[in-house]
């Protein structure tokens, strides 16, 4: 067994080929799990398919949700007898999952070797690099993913400084630390090389990027430099805050051609006393208000938010604030949740989970029925209409991909339209994706 950073006590086998990455949680849990990836080929290993077949396993964990934190452990004990099967095999445990201390995790799960926090690679790296004799600093470059897809991720500020009381993620990924802009203008410019046709830069508090950097460049300077980035067709941008999207952001949205009109702008609740508990800075006016100061600069912008129900203490009545909000908004998306109690958090330890399971359920049930009846109404919209669809895959004999406001769109064509812009029009709506034919 080792440490969070040593990798001193793992037997030296000769084999190191292969590698599989096992990923759950947000966008920013992909984004490491692409890094780490091409780390590991630019160390000369080939990704595998099955855990079983390869000589390093990573599972990228996630603990926002108690469902998430459960199947990261499933995937960890079904581990057991392949590691006993092949004890070279190397086994790490990375993501929000990994607190600074692993004490109580290599109880839990002694057939583990390594234990990461998220963007600690440098742990597993250097034992790859022991196993093959190598110096990994000096093989490892640009971690941009070797063999990108259409669409790719790239982290540009992580952590958070924000602790609402029901969020774990700044006890795992630390405080807000961004990354200097020539080095993610230099990233987004080799993906482009690499035929990425649309970058989506991540944040937990995206739209806080640059307040902690010398030169204190904001999103709206990065939007700008990637703005000018040859073959990059779109960029978009997650996860927003409210008490950060500032008037310059938004009017770099409406104003730079290839920043894309839509944007996530998660509320958690529409009552302020539960805002409050929650420690979101904002009224649920406030939040109102930037909406439709959103909503006046950016000509047809798609809006989604995130929603949390059953958050402790909530009443039936200040559940209902939040359905009203919901219904006067008239947001693209909602992503709900149910509210799940995470160890240390400020939640957990001072305020009872009290709305029962069955009552959250209800809630988060009522709330996506409302969401799929005005997800249809907006989608209905574009009957007959054109769109721009930039083309991302292919699936169930329909090619995929998503207009300039994130809508989901299939459309069937013989050609290959892998990374092309289609324009579609439309003849089918529904509540989560529109069909059509290529023009």
């Amino acid at each position: 067994m080792v440490s969070e950073t040593s990798t001193g006590n793992l037997p030296h086998y000769g084999r190191m080929e292969t590698f599989y990455i096992w990923t759950i949680g947000c966008q920013m849990n992909k984004a490491d799990s692409e890094r780490l990836g091409s780390a590991l080929e630019q160390l000369g290993l080939q990704e595998v398919e099955r855990a079983g077949d390869a000589d390093v396993v990573v599972l990228n964990s996630c603990v926002v949700r108690q469902s998430a934190e459960d199947k990261v452990a499933n995937n960890l004990f079904q581990m057991r007898p392949v590691k006993k099967q092949r004890p070279e095999q190397v086994l790490a445990l990375m993501g929000c999952m990994v607190g600074p201390k692993a004490d109580d995790l290599q109880r839990r799960f002694p057939h583990v070797d390594l234990f990461m926090r998220p963007q600690q690679y440098e742990p597993l790296l250097e034992l790859v690099g022991e196993r093959l004799a190598v110096d990994w600093e000096g093989c490892v470059g640009s971690l941009a993913p070797l063999h990108p897809e259409v669409t790719s991720y790239v982290p540009i500020i992580h952590g958070c400084d924000l602790m609402c009381t029901f969020c774990i993620i700044p006890y795992r990924r630390g405080r807000q630390v961004s990354r200097p802009v020539d080095e993610v203008v230099r990233e987004v410019s080799l993906l482009s090389e690499r035929g990425v046709k649309e970058v989506t830069v991540l944040g937990q508090t995206v739209d806080a990027y640059g307040h902690d950097l010398e030169e204190r460049p904001d999103l709206a300077d990065l939007l700008t430099r990637l703005n000018e980035v040859p073959g990059l067709e779109r960029i978009r941008f997650l996860t927003s805050h409210p008490s950060y999207m500032s008037r310059r952001i938004v009017r770099a949205v409406a104003d730079l051609p290839k920043v894309c009109e839509h944007i996530n702008l998660p509320v958690q609740a529409g009552d302020d006393e539960v805002l409050r508990r929650m420690r979101r800075p904002y009224t649920s006016d406030e939040y109102r208000e930037l909406v439709s100061s959103i909503r006046e600069t950016i000509p047809n912008v798609s809006m989604s938010t995130d929603l949390i129900v059953g958050f402790p203490g909530e009443t039936e009545e200040q559940y209902q604030q939040s359905v009203s909000l919901l219904e006067e908004l008239r947001f693209d998306k909602v992503h709900c949740a149910a509210y799940s109690t995470r160890p240390g958090t400020i939640a957990d330890r001072s305020m009872p989970d009290d709305v029962p399971s069955e009552e959250k359920t209800r809630r988060m049930k009522a709330v996506d029925e409302l969401q799929e009846s005005i997800a249809s109404e907006i989608n209905a919209q574009y009957l007959g209409t054109t769109v721009e669809v930039l083309v991302d895959g292919h699936k169930r004999g329909k090619w995929q991909g998503r207009t300039r406001s994130d809508k989901l769109v299939f459309f069937p064509d013989d050609v290959d339209r892998l990374g092309q812009l289609v324009n579609v029009q439309i003849e089918k709506a529904g509540s989560w994706s529109l069909q059509g034919v290529p023009l």
